[in-house]
């Protein structure tokens, strides 16, 4: 169970990254502070990576055929989900398109079941349902519509994209040898390594201001590299003890810890929230159970 543990932690960190991007996104764009998950975030993986070598003696396994083209299955696939998120906002307000993305976890559990082969039981999937059911609660209001078939066809993709990301990222896990620590973290870096050098290349052919832009607020850039990093390195823990569905449903408290950020800020709970955040911790109760 040491999973749920990590997985918390993940969806903690990623609530902060969150913050800390959407402050970058007022000072250098969209695309900008995209990429800085990816180029600031970079070091300080190879630094966990260094870190668990020292710790645990193992050596960095090295990744067949099949475990790199898993990491770079989910490094593309990663890329393309944030591509077709950002897509969605534009198209739809933020709570639909928070509620197209959050359909991600019974995606995963397709995913995972054609590539991976595994398949969840008949709790977990009630578990799974029961919590994007949660989501939906929280943040469409009653009346709203769920966007233009666009809009519904971008954030379905993407909540695909980022459901494949995190089987593709559990397969690469799996092919490698050695510790959870050391599987993880590796593939951690070598997915990061390959995302930073395809924005680069692309941010350098047809955006160089961006880029430039990010190292003008590099303060900044590596506090959000560095949430992201840590974030990404529990995501990758949880990925290398349990399944991607697990992970990806109980990662829905993060809603909720976005919803106490907001509380701590001073802005208003409703009610309707407060029921859907209890049927999101109902359906995380399910999938413990499960």
């Amino acid at each position: 169970m040491i999973w749920v543990p990590v997985t918390l932690i993940a969806a903690a960190a990623q609530t902060g990254r969150n913050a800390a991007q959407s402050g970058l996104t007022k000072a250098i764009g969209t695309l900008g502070a995209t990429q800085v998950r990816f180029l600031f975030g970079l070091p300080f993986a190879v630094l966990f990576l260094v870190a668990v070598v020292l710790a645990t003696g193992e050596t960095v396994p090295e990744l067949d055929l099949r475990a790199f083209g898993f990491a770079a299955l989910g490094a593309v696939a990663q890329i393309g989900a944030t591509a077709l998120m950002l897509v969605t906002m534009k198209r739809a307000n933020f709570a639909v398109t928070t509620a197209w993305l959050k359909t991600e976890p019974v995606l995963v559990a397709l995913v995972s079941a054609a590539l991976l082969g595994e398949v969840p039981g008949a709790m977990t999937l009630l578990a799974i349902a029961v919590a994007v059911a949660g989501v939906l609660v929280m943040t469409v209001k009653p009346g709203t519509r769920l966007g233009d078939m666009g809009a519904a066809g971008t954030g379905l993709v993407a909540a695909g994209l980022f459901g494949a990301s995190a089987v593709a990222f559990r397969g690469a896990i799996l092919g490698l040898e050695g510790g959870y620590l050391i599987r993880s973290t590796t593939v951690l870096v070598v997915s990061l390594a390959m995302q930073t050098a395809m924005l680069l290349v692309w941010l350098g052919l047809f955006d160089r201001r961006a880029l430039v832009a990010s190292f003008g607020v590099w303060r900044s850039s590596l506090r959000a590299g560095f949430l992201g990093a840590f974030a990404s390195q529990f995501w990758f823990l949880g990925f290398s003890l349990t399944s991607a569905a697990n992970v990806r449903t109980l990662a829905l408290v993060e809603v909720i810890f976005a919803q106490g950020v907001a509380a701590w800020l001073g802005q208003k709970t409703s009610a309707r929230q407060l029921v859907g955040m209890a049927v999101v911790v109902a359906g995380v109760v399910l999938l413990l159970q499960a």
